[in-house]
This record gives structure tokens, C-alpha cells and sequence, in this order.
């Protein structure tokens, strides 16, 4: 591969494609100004009016032009192989947005289009109608070089004489490319293997097990876009939604869809999504808020897929047995339906298959219809109308409430952890006594009001919910970090793409929960997906060779029989262990931060939230500025340097990382090999450097 073209003083080339660029702006303000001329007030009524308003809106905010980035990244000098001879050659200019000029003719090519899949894929071997593949390098959103790749050349290799994926410059000083802020797009370095994923069709549910670096979570969200500019008219119907692990991971990935033009997506953690507060729109019936936190052992307990019976035992153990007819007066005459007959309609709705309440008001048309055959019989003439009256009517109502009771999924749920008895009846032997006894509250709350809800207990809730009443199905979902998720947490993200499809992510070195299922198998059947498409990405691009290396000495110990992952990046990165005193660790750790900062790029300081205390006081008495981020929220601001508990750093990436004590960070977990886990998870958080400070002993696995 040849050095690219940096800065000429009289480029011909450069000009011209500064030249494209400079008129693919003026199209797209053009584009823009067209579409906020649209008026919204002509249209036929007020409610047609308003979403016509809210169309432009969006399409307007979509046409604007971001002056820090480039509207176009690579070309491809194209012709159409199924053409033939006639084929002609095309500049094609890929980039994050189509853009046309006056006669509808494309300045640029979105990246999602089908045309631009050769921009990602072509080769030497297979170049797909490319003769040539133009990257380009940028800076503050202006053309600062280029670099050429001949896939036609004799013997079918480029200029250099092979295709290898890291010989470009550009590429690697894209992906090497100081970091601060949220997360970026990808979408002008997605790899062959990655771009095959991001474009799998709708139906498709897509497993990747990325090691750290991958891009798996960069490829989930690409796929997210490319499906939605695929799948318009189903999705924007139906919804998408990414489930991250916490507000931490979610502000950092919240800039990538909206970059690439996508900005209603939903996003949300496991318990936002579960406990119903990600939407405005959720019904009252199924929102509960978390006062409560259970034991490692009682959450591995109620994250456990037996719950899943039992719940659903639970809900229609409420429904009663008739004892008594139900006598219905009408006119001058009563009817009735004997027990025996009540009894058979209640069998028949249950072996139905359908939803609690469903089969509830199911019971009262059924009744109805009892009702119904008599009159005819009477010789009556009686129409829908009629059976809806007999339905509607109070003693119907007042049957079938004694014998259906409306219920709630607070209710149910409160009853079981409540009352020992009726969790033995439910739980049917699913259970045995000590786990039952663990399962039950020590100091049962008097009413469902009152109750201090554990995140586990929100799993449970939503199963309750959903046997009540069924859960609306979006048209797809990007679950992210899916190994730390539990067998009901799974069941809660399933029904939410329960005829949708789903792209699920995650590492399973990286698990760090005690309930986490331990395959991919066990996770994609409590999902409800069991038919998938699993794919492993082992070429790292984010994180460099030193860090890999060093991290993946866990693997052996962690995940055995898991492939360690290969950095393709040219640079090693930096790999620094540095020991020091107890007493002597915040001014080591400052002075690691100090050297961090000489050098652009995020640096994030990673440790248990008790050492961060100290750090944070060190770092202040030293006069040096930095973020903090929680469990939950971060600072809006941003920072070179962040604060991060080792509990949130999953997902997050910074420039340079500093792990204080990583002896300290796996022993807060509940077992050696969780915390091993998460300490392979604080040591690849790095795209640059590494730097490990520590006073006590580096873990066993390290050391060899």
C-alpha cells in the first residue's frame, strides 16, 4: 500500500476532491432549505398536520450539516459487473448521508445503500465491480489526505502486491485517533466480517461473542441503522430499542445513531427497561420503583428461569371454581347456566393459551353466548348486540369478577414473596424447602404500595405483567453486554422482540454476574431465539497487542476453551506495571495521570469505589481537573480525565487507562472467577496504553 498523499502543496487530485466536497455541502444546505420551506398547515386536518409537522422536523434536523466531520469518507471508481460490456465507470462517494444535486443526481452515496456494500467488501480477489477504493483522511471536517487501492491491478492484488486490511494508514490512523466525549461511529473503518453483520437481513436474530475490541457493540449499533434505512416503513412502525448495562455505557454510545442519522431509536438499561421508566408512555400497571436490594444468593435465586412456572401458576391459581350457576334475568324470565357448564368454558379458556385478562373478558362473552343459545332455543332472534348487553350486564360482571378477579402484576408478585404457603403451591416442587424459605421476605410488607422492590424482583414483576397482559413487541432489539443478564432479565428484553428480531452482544469472558447463563446457547434460549446466527469476532481493532496480551493471560482461568483475541493494529500500544507502597499508591497513581495527560486522549483511572475517594482527593490537592462517573449517571461535561468505578467500565473505552490495585478490583466480587472476569474487563478498557498501579500482588494469572 502506498503512503498516502498528506497535505500537497499542489495536489490536482486533493483539489478536486476538496472541490466535490465543497459542492456536496452546498447540495445538502440546499436540501435543507427546501425541506423547512415545506408548510405543514396545508395539509387536510389537524392531526394530518401535525405528523406532517413532526416528518419535516425530523427531516430538516437530519439535513444538517456538521461542519467537524466530512460529508464523505471513501469513493469507489465502480461499474456494474452484471452489466457486462456496457458497464460504465462511476465515482461513487460514500458517506454518513445521501446528498443529490438539483437533478436528482447523487453527490453522495449513504453507506447503508446496496451500492456502497463494495466500498466495505471488495478485494483484490473479489473486487465487485471496484477498480479503485479511495480513503480519505480528515480533520475538523476538511479533505487532508488520500490513499489509493488498485483492485483490478494484474494477479489481483493492490498497488503494494497483497490485501491486508492493516497496511492502510488512513485506516489505522482512523481507529488509533485520539478519543474524548461519547463513543463514535465506525462507519468509515467497518471491516468485511463486520459489514456481513451489519447488513443480515431483519428476520435475522444475530449473536456476536466479541472479545474486547472488536467493535461488536460499534457493529450492533450500525446494524441498527442500516436496518432502519432498510426496513423504513416496518420499523419506524414497529420500534427499535438497544438495552445497555447502565446510564454510564448508554451516555457513551449516545452520539454514534444520531451521527449516522438515526435519532429514534429508545434506549435503556435492563432495570429501565424492566421497571418501565425508558418510555413516558408506559402504563401506571407496569411501573415499580426499586427501594429494595436482595442478596448475591437470593438474586441468583429470583433470576433463575423456574420462575417463569411459577409466576405463571400464580397468576391463574386466582381463578376460581364455580360452585354456583349464574342466573341471568331478562325480561320477565331468568336464565341460567349451570356450574358444570361454567366449569367447561373456564377449561377451554385456560388450555387457550392466551393472556389472564384476555381469557378473562373472554369469559364474560362466553357466559353470554350460554345465554344466547337458551333465548334462541326460546325461540327468540337475538343479535351480536344482544350477547354484548348480557355480557355488559351487572350480574355477568359480578359472576365473573368473583370468579376472574382483575389483577396486577404487583399483586401476584407481593403474594408470593408475602405468603410461604402460596409460593410452595406455586413453585409445584420447583423449589426446594431452603430455597423457598430464601425466596419469601423475612418482614413481608403489609400491601403491594408498600413494598421495597429489588432490582431482581423487577424480572418477576414484568413475567407477572406479561401473563396478565401481553407485552407489546418492538420490531428490534440491540441488547448489549447479554452475558451479564439473567434468565428472567433475558425473558423481560425477549417479549420485547418476541416477533421482531434481535442483535445480541456480549463476551462471555466478560461475564460479571453470578446468574449469568455461561453460553450463548443457554442465553439465546431464555431470549426465546433459539434459532440464531452466531458469529465470533476475534480481530481487535480498538484495543493494542501489549493490553491484549497481558489481559488475555485470564483467559486459561476465566473462559476456557475461548479463542484469546488478535490485535491487527501495527502499534503495540503501551504497557506499564508500576508498584508502589500502600501508603505511596494516590501519588503514584497522580503521577501516572500527570503522564497520561502529556499526550492527547481520554484517560480514564479505574478502580473499586472505595480507592476513587482517595484518588479523587489526591488529585485535587494536586490541582488536576477530572469527571467522576457513577453507577448510574455521569457528569454531562467532558473530561481528559474520568473517575470510573471498576463496576461500570464495562463497554467504556478510553485513550489511556490507570487500574489502581487490580487484586482489590477482583476480590470485591462474590467469587474468584467473577472477579477475574471483571478485572479482564477493567485491563482492555484501553485503545492506547495501559498503565497498572498497584501495592498488594498482582492476581496468580498475571504473574506468568
Amino acid at each position: 500500500m502506498p503512503d498516502p498523499v498528506l497535505e500537497p502543496a499542489l495536489d490536482p487530485v486533493l483539489d478536486h476532491e476538496r472541490a466535490h466536497l465543497a459542492a456536496a455541502r452546498a447540495q445538502l444546505a440546499r436540501m435543507r432549505d427546501s425541506a423547512a420551506s415545506l408548510d405543514a398547515s396545508r395539509a387536510s386536518d389537524a392531526v394530518s398536520g401535525e405528523a406532517l409537522g413532526a416528518t419535516l422536523a425530523r427531516r430538516v434536523a437530519a439535513l444538517t450539516d456538521d461542519p467537524s466531520t466530512t460529508l464523505f469518507f471513501g469513493r469507489i471508481d465502480w461499474s456494474d459487473p452484471a452489466a457486462g460490456d456496457a458497464a460504465r465507470l462511476e465515482e461513487l462517494y460514500v458517506g454518513r448521508r445521501h446528498v443529490s444535486d438539483e437533478a436528482g443526481d447523487p453527490l453522495v452515496i449513504d453507506w447503508r445503500a446496496p451500492v456502497s456494500t463494495a466500498f466495505y467488501r471488495a478485494s483484490p480477489a473479489e473486487p465487485m465491480g471496484v477498480s479503485l477504493r479511495r480513503r480519505f483522511g480528515v480533520e475538523r471536517g476538511e479533505l487532508t489526505a488520500y490513499e489509493d487501492e488498485c483492485l483490478d491491478a494484474p494477479g489481483g492484488t493492490d498497488e503494494a502486491g497483497a490485501d491486508d486490511r492493516a497496511g492502510s494508514d488512513i485506516l489505522a490512523a482512523e481507529i488509533e485517533r485520539p478519543r474524548s466525549g461519547p463513543m463514535r461511529d465506525i462507519v468509515s473503518t467497518i471491516q468485511p466480517e463486520q459489514d456481513a453483520l451489519v447488513r443480515a437481513d431483519v428476520a435475522t436474530t444475530v449473536c456476536i461473542q466479541g472479545a474486547p475490541g472488536t467493535g461488536k457493540t460499534a457493529v450492533g449499533l450500525h446494524r441498527a441503522a442500516w436496518l432502519l434505512y432498510s426496513f423504513r416503513a416496518r420499523l419506524d412502525r414497529a420500534g427499535v430499542l438497544v438495552v445497555g448495562p447502565n446510564a454510564a455505557f448508554l451516555d457513551h454510545i449516545s452520539a454514534v445513531l444520531p451521527s449516522l442519522g438515526e435519532a429514534r431509536v429508545a434506549h435503556a438499561t435492563i432495570e429501565t427497561l424492566l421497571d418501565g421508566s425508558y418510555r413516558d408512555d408506559t402504563p401506571k400497571n407496569r411501573r415499580w420503583l426499586v427501594r429494595g436490594a436482595d442478596e448475591a444468593q437470593v438474586a441468583v435465586l429470583k433470576g433463575d428461569a423456574r420462575w417463569a412456572g411459577i409466576i405463571h401458576r400464580a397468576v391463574w391459581a386466582h381463578v376460581g371454581h364455580p360452585d354456583e350457576a349464574l342466573v341471568v334475568p331478562r325480561g320477565a324470565r331468568r336464565w341460567r347456566v349451570p356450574a358444570y357448564e361454567v366449569a367447561e368454558i373456564v377449561a377451554e379458556l385456560r388450555s387457550r393459551g392466551v393472556r389472564y385478562e384476555a381469557a378473562r373478558a373472554m369469559m364474560a362473552q362466553r357466559l353470554a353466548h350460554s345465554v344466547m343459545l337458551q333465548l334462541e332455543a326460546a325461540g327468540d332472534s337475538p343479535d351480536d348486540r344482544v350477547q354484548d348487553s348480557i355480557a355488559r350486564s351487572a350480574p355477568v360482571k359480578a359472576y365473573v369478577k368473583a370468579l376472574w378477579p382483575q389483577l396486577d402484576a404487583a399483586g401476584v408478585v407481593h403474594r408470593l414473596l408475602s405468603d410461604a404457603d402460596f409460593l410452595h403451591e406455586c413453585a409445584d416442587g420447583d423449589l426446594d424447602p431452603h430455597e423457598e424459605a430464601s425466596a419469601v421476605w423475612e418482614k413481608p410488607p403489609r400491601t403491594k404500595g408498600s413494598a421495597k422492590w429489588s432490582p431482581a424482583d423487577l424480572a418477576l414483576l414484568d413475567e407477572a405483567a406479561d401473563c396478565i397482559e401481553r407485552t407489546t413487541s418492538l420490531g428490534h432489539v440491540i441488547v448489549d453486554e447479554a452475558q451479564d443478564l439473567s434468565a428472567m432479565q433475558l425473558r423481560g428484553v425477549g417479549r420485547r422482540c418476541s416477533t421482531g428480531s434481535a442483535t445480541v452482544l456480549g463476551d462471555v469472558a466478560q461475564a460479571t454476574t453470578p446468574w449469568a447463563p455461561g453460553s450463548w446457547t443457554a442465553t439465546m434460549t431464555h431470549l426465546g431465539k433459539s434459532d440464531f446466527h452466531l458469529e465470533e469476532l476475534l480481530q481487535g481493532f480498538r484495543v493494542p497487542a501489549a493490553v491484549i496480551e497481558y489481559a488475555a493471560q485470564l483467559l486459561p482461568v476465566i473462559a476456557p476453551g475461548l479463542a484469546a483475541p488478535q490485535s491487527v493494529r501495527s502499534n503495540r500500544g503501551e504497557l506499564d506495571l508500576v508498584e508502589t507502597g500502600p501508603d505511596a499508591l494516590a501519588a503514584a497513581v497522580t503521577d501516572a495521570v500527570r503522564h497520561a495527560t502529556t499526550t492527547p486522549g481520554s484517560v480514564g483511572v479505574i478502580a473499586v469505589p472505595g480507592a476513587l475517594d482517595d484518588i479523587a482527593e489526591a488529585l485535587t490537592h494536586a490541582g488536576i481537573g477530572f469527571g467522576r462517573l457513577g453507577a448510574d449517571h455521569g457528569d454531562d461535561a467532558d473530561h481528559q480525565i474520568e473517575l470510573v468505578p471498576a463496576q461500570v467500565a464495562k463497554g467504556l473505552e478510553f485513550d489511556r487507562v490507570i487500574v489502581v490495585e487490580p487484586a482489590d478490583i477482583a476480590d470485591a466480587e462474590p467469587d474468584e472467577a467473577t472477579g477475574l472476569r471483571r478485572l479482564y474487563v477493567v485491563l482492555t478498557r484501553a485503545v492506547s496504553a495501559l498503565s497498572v498501579v498497584h501495592a498488594r500482588p498482582i492476581p496468580a494469572p498475571l504473574t506468568s
